[in-house]
């Protein structure tokens, strides 16, 4: 499922004192099946545009275009089914979580989609087994129960559930300890590969979007400053600082490297091919 952006702007409180335009004539197309990352410091603009992308928000100006379809021409009911096809998992999606059990939290999308008891609890099952929990251990636990990374899981898997094509998470791991940080990340990556679902992830680690994404989406100030390739975004430091952002730890490592090793690529932005990097330097020597 394609996505475009047309000339989208959105002011805040428009006419008023606090008029504050969120979003600046953003151009973009996120291709069916990408796996594209959204970084900037707080207020660019990030969670403005991915609420765009499903209709919570309706543009001051611009449009978002869903497979071939502006979203904000169709009726109530299409804009309704539209959100069952572009999933949004908040940041913090556990205060979301209300039902006595996991089984029932993940099974209100369903439910509101109209589909009978079979199918479901068959999607249920597969959506609480696709976040990386033991069905028959969690269907039955209030929500409540369990930790905090379990919880997120949950609500991740209440998204999955109505099976979207185009999965949307704003910090997703925000919050969590790093073992519960690694196991969300590893799931959301599953997906991508597994399902080959369209996955837009909003992020404060550059660490994480050099190692998951496959296009980077910079944003400050409500504008669009790059959309390319993380070799290509993260080659630009000085611009990404000038803006409050920074490159991944050992991007920083390599350009360090190099007054050293000459021959040595800075381009590198995780540490698989830091190692990788390094020890073909090595070698070489």
């Amino acid at each position: 499922m394609s996505v475009e952006i047309k000339n989208l702007n959105h002011i805040y409180s428009q006419g008023s004192p606090f008029e504050f335009q969120a979003l600046k004539n953003i151009e973009l197309k996120i291709d069916d099946g990408d796996f594209v990352g959204i970084i900037g410091h707080t207020g660019s603009g990030k969670s403005t545009l991915i609420q765009h992308l499903n209709g919570i928000l309706s543009p001051t100006s611009g449009t978002v275009v869903i497979d071939g379809a502006d979203i904000f021409a169709q009726s109530k009911k299409d804009l309704i089914s539209l959100r069952q096809r572009v999933g949004l998992v908040f940041q913090y999606p556990e205060h979301q979580l209300f039902e006595e059990t996991v089984y029932q939290d993940v099974a209100f999308g369903p439910k509101n989609q109209g589909f009978d008891e079979h199918e479901i609890d068959q999607r249920i099952k597969s959506a609480i087994e696709m976040v990386g929990l033991e069905f028959e251990g969690v269907k039955d636990k209030s929500p409540f129960e369990l930790s905090g990374g379990q919880m997120r899981r949950v609500a991740i898997a209440g998204v999955l559930a109505m099976e979207p094509t185009v999965l949307i998470l704003d910090e997703p791991t925000a919050g969590l300890d790093p073992r519960g940080r690694d196991e969300i990340l590893d799931q959301i990556r599953k997906l991508h590969e597994e399902k080959g679902i369209t996955v837009i992830l909003v992020s404060h680690s550059m660490e994480d979007i050099g190692k998951l994404v496959n296009r980077i989406i910079v944003m400050n100030s409500g504008e669009v400053v790059y959309y390319d390739v993380p070799k290509n975004v993260f080659t630009e430091i000085e611009t990404l600082e000038k803006i409050g952002l920074a490159v991944p730890e050992v991007t920083y490592l390599m350009k360090r490297l190099k007054a050293c090793y000459p021959e040595i690529r800075e381009d590198v932005f995780t540490v698989e091919a830091a190692k990788a990097e390094i020890l073909r330097i090595i070698r070489g020597s």
